[in-house]
């Protein structure tokens, strides 16, 4: 073959890459894929096997953990993390020696990881091992630095980690290194179907000085995984899809465990008429087909501009008929194998069932394989427009304007990526902040780093890996939370009320006074059982009239940091002026005398948060590009509150400030045994330029009212400081759009100013390269 014919027809000859010291290294070792606790083996048992995707043949058995054995891992890490999390300095040690030793076996982690998942050996190598070296490097840094960086921070404890098929070797590393880096200790489960990388890695634990029982990893299938969720782990880190992320929210509702999901995703890939039609071909190539499409970031949806998609389409197809698919151990094929005729059967089962647009497929070898796919002409609300495939299928339809294209990206329940693609910077950084999505790559894709969060919005989950901002689902605050009391309303003595007049307060709702849907009110005596007042008894309907107001009044979050602190301050005089009126009014509910404190605190909270609100800066992160990754720090949306009842306006306040400083919405449901402070504050709000249905006041039941919040799929978060401990409630009610929750677990938590911002902002990551 001349060098014209292979240039002519890219048909490049074989190179494959060895599997025999990979093979050679399984057998050495019992051919079997076990538990490894305590720095020691388990048990090693052959009760299923762990098969080649692209030959069928078995490469080894897998032991199922049992939930005895799950208990036994948890108890060694338990017992080992104290000491691992004194020494920052040593933990850093440790990890670099893991990334160095990483570095060593480099080939072998490569080699283990095509043969077990069945990607192109190219990219095990290229991308995925360097990226798992590289997370263990960054995150020894961040043990080091913890100390002087995180003084007010400290180790959750025991982690329990379940990753997935797709990316075995690189999910371990994003969960493993930033929770030992923090001074966590970790009980992983590998997926079913790709166990042997693990094992590798527990190897080189034991080679870098990782302490017994530091890091735990137990193998086994889906009842392996609902045991280590079972058990008593401090938190569940999770990386799958999404039907088992909402029963995992469920499981762990009211346990007190810490929880963060990444889950699937159906990003849109999104190409102006202006942008490099050839780049954006290539860049697609990697978004799509980059690990046969089983990727949970895919940009699995084309959405075009009109005026280019006959000639875009055609340069696809065309680059697609040069895709080559084979043998994952040959150096010159793109497409590997599907990981399991399981997951191929699926593939085939959606594209089949499809009825709509034209589909264009090349060929594929017998076996575990499936062609790259083109389907266009779909509409949006195409099944396969809307569904995870987790294949190597491209779903594409167009659109015509800029805002048809982000109300076409946004029509979508997942939230984890996008792409965007244009020439003109000023558009695409028009685009990317209005897309849902926990990340946004500008004419590129697929671009991660250790050192900047991945994570999704929406049912793509909550939480991020990496960067500043995964290292906060693996600390708490050091100080430790008091049994929190419940706090009941008082009763009357003789029921003769403190004012002949009728003194029923309405909620706030709108920017307007509403009566209760229900048509019913609430006493509220003072400690010597006179009646002060009456407040109206919220419903569910009330709830969705708040949130449909939440809703209406989406421009708040648009509004700029300075005008928002403008209105904070102004509130905070208004209440000011009716300082006394307000520290009255406490006192002769509480019985207490610290009315004029309290109001003194909530006026200093709102100027704090006035003060924050154009200061709460994103950051720009140093990824190893050509570019710059920004994190930008996002409103969460509408957020449901319950209030504190112990102090019913500072308490308020405390929430309302910080979500609305950040653009929020919010929906407060006032303290319940001593609500009229809430109920005087509005007519605050109504004086002090607030825009209606930014801030919402409803009074009534904690308990009634929660499961409401939480379930309705219009809310985004819901905030829990009540003293009726409805944790549980509300982190079950949750999982139905996944929302992000902070409860109290019946602990009088005090959460400082940070905590308060970090939890009423989202991180967007937008990554942009320059240069020609």
């Amino acid at each position: 073959m001349t060098i014209k014919e292979i240039f002519d027809t890219m048909d490049y000859g074989p190179a494959p890459e060895s599997s025999a010291e990979a093979l050679a290294w399984l057998a050495n070792r019992g051919g079997i894929a076990g538990h490894y606790i305590n720095g020691k083996w388990g048990p090693l048992r052959d009760d299923f096997p762990s098969n080649n995707p692209a030959t069928g043949e078995k490469l080894a058995g897998v032991t199922k953990g049992t939930a005895e054995e799950v208990a036994t891992a948890v108890a060694a890490a338990r017992k080992a993390q104290p000491a691992w999390a004194k020494s920052g300095h040593k933990r850093a040690r440790v990890l670099y020696a893991i990334a160095r030793l990483m570095q060593k076996h480099s080939r072998l982690l490569a080699v283990m990881e095509t043969l077990d998942n069945g990607k192109p050996i190219r990219e095990s190598r290229d991308i995925d091992v360097p990226l798992a070296i590289r997370h263990f490097y960054h995150h020894a840094g961040f043990a080091q630095l913890m100390k002087s960086e995180l003084p007010d921070r400290e180790a959750l404890g025991v982690c329990g980690q379940i990753i997935p098929w797709n990316f075995p070797l690189l999910m371990l590393a994003w969960k493993i290194a930033p929770a030992l880096a923090m001074g966590n200790t970790v009980v992983l489960k590998p997926a079913e179907y790709t166990s042997l990388s693990a094992m590798v890695f527990a190897e080189i634990c034991t080679q870098a000085g990782v302490p017994p029982g530091v890091v735990n990893i137990v193998t086994g299938d889906g009842e392996t995984g609902a045991a280590l969720v079972d058990a008593q782990v401090d938190k569940i880190a999770f990386t799958g899809s999404t039907e088992v992320g909402r029963k995992i929210r469920e499981a762990t509702a009211g346990s007190g465990k810490a929880l963060s999901l990444e889950l699937g995703g159906k990003s849109p890939y999104i190409v102006f008429e202006d942008a490099d039609v050839d780049s954006a071909v290539e860049g697609l190539v990697d978004a799509i087909w980059f690990n046969q499409g089983q990727v949970c970031c895919a940009g699995s949806r084309l959405l075009v501009q009109e005026g280019i998609a006959d000639r875009f389409y055609t340069k696809l197809k065309s680059r697609m008929d040069g895709l080559r698919i084979g043998d994952p151990l040959d150096k010159c094929i793109d497409v590997g194998a599907i990981v399991d005729p399981v997951q191929l059967a699926q593939i085939k089962g959606m594209v089949d069932g499809n009825s709509e647009g034209e589909m264009y497929q090349t060929a594929a070898p017998e076996g575990c394989f499936y062609p790259p796919t083109l389907i266009t002409g779909l509409s949006p609300a195409s099944t396969l427009m809307q569904e995870e495939i987790f294949g190597p299928v491209l779903a594409a339809t167009t659109f015509r304007t800029p805002s048809e294209a982000v109300e076409i990206a946004n029509n979508t329940r997942y939230g984890l990526a996008a792409s965007v693609w244009s020439e003109n910077i000023n558009l695409a950084l028009d685009i990317a902040p209005k897309l849902a999505a926990g990340i946004v790559w500008v004419n590129g894709t697929n671009m991660m780093d250790a050192a900047a969060g991945f994570g999704g919005v929406r049912e793509s989950g909550f939480g991020r890996e990496g960067g500043w901002e995964g290292l906060a689902g693996y600390t708490k605050p050091a100080q430790a939370a008091k049994p929190l009391d419940r706090i009941t309303p008082f009763t009357t003595e003789d029921g003769a009320p403190a004012d002949p007049l009728d003194r029923t307060a309405k909620l706030y709702i709108g920017g307007k006074q509403a009566r209760p849907d229900g048509g019913y009110s609430t006493p509220i005596y003072s400690p010597r059982g006179k009646l002060l007042g009456h407040t109206s008894t919220a419903n569910r309907k009330d709830i969705r009239n708040a949130v449909e107001a939440c809703n209406a009044a989406k421009g708040w979050s648009k509004t700029t940091g300075h005008l928002r602190a403008q209105i904070l301050y102004y509130i905070a005089e208004n209440l000011s002026a009716r300082a006394d009126e307000f520290a009255t009014r406490i006192n002769n509910m509480t019985g207490k005398r610290s009315g004029a404190d309290e109001v003194e605190t909530a006026i200093r909270t709102l100027f704090t948060y006035g003060a924050w609100a154009d200061k709460y800066d994103g950051q720009v992160h140093g990824v190893p590009i050509r570019g710059v990754a920004l994190a930008m720090k996002e409103p969460v949306g509408t957020i449901g509150v319950l209030c504190d009842d112990a102090t019913p306006l500072a308490g308020l306040i405390s929430a309302m400030a910080p979500a609305i400083a950040m653009g929020n919405r919010v929906i407060l449901a006032a303290s319940e045994p001593f609500p009229l402070a809430a109920t005087d504050f509005y007519q605050v709000l109504e004086t002090s330029d607030v825009p209606a249905g930014v801030v919402n006041i409803i009074t009534g039941s904690h308990a009634e009212l929660a499961p409401t919040l939480a379930k309705h799929l219009d809310v985004d978060a819901v905030w829990s400081f009540s003293s009726t401990d409805l944790s549980g409630v509300i982190e079950k009610a949750s999982a139905g759009n996944l929302k992000r929750t902070w409860v109290n677990n019946a602990k009088a938590i005090a959460p400082n100013t940070r905590d308060y911002l970090a939890a009423a902002t989202e991180v967007k990551n937008i990554w942009i390269p320059y240069g020609e």
